[in-house]
């Protein structure tokens, strides 16, 4: 429990994670009666970049960065080249790719599609970095 509520970061992450895996949900249970998905896409990607800069924070992945850089402080939770860090930044593209693509697209079928491929960018990131801190 430490790991998710030990201290006031840990548990604002661990609440928005929840939020944020909610509303994934929540998508997935009423999309057929959903009609704009560039809305829910950017709603995704706003409160997604949130959590992930938080989730950053939380794991010292600035102090990793500045270790890498000169070894002046302490490594942070993860190694610079580690599998939750490699796969945090496939997310991120992934997302990325999707922000870019689904203002573009011309029907909600297609922005539905990017809004799906963003989701699972998003859920294969907390899966992977959630993963890693347990087994830490």
């Amino acid at each position: 429990m430490k790991l998710y509520f030990g201290n006031a970061v840990t548990t604002a992450v661990t609440v928005m994670i929840l939020v944020l895996l909610g509303f994934i949900g929540w998508s997935v249970l009423n999309r057929t009666s959903i009609q704009y998905w560039g809305r829910r896409s950017v709603m995704l990607l706003a409160f997604g970049l949130v959590v992930c800069c938080f989730a950053a924070a939380r794991d010292g992945l600035d102090k990793t960065i500045q270790h890498a850089i000169d070894g002046s402080t302490a490594p942070g939770l993860f190694p610079l080249v580690s599998v939750p860090t490699i796969v945090g930044c496939v997310g991120a593209a992934l997302i990325l790719i999707a922000a870019i693509a689904a203002p573009i697209a011309k029907t909600q079928k297609m922005r539905e599609a990017w809004f799906w491929v963003m989701s699972g960018g998003v859920v294969m990131k907390i899966a992977v970095i959630e993963i890693a801190r347990i087994m830490l």
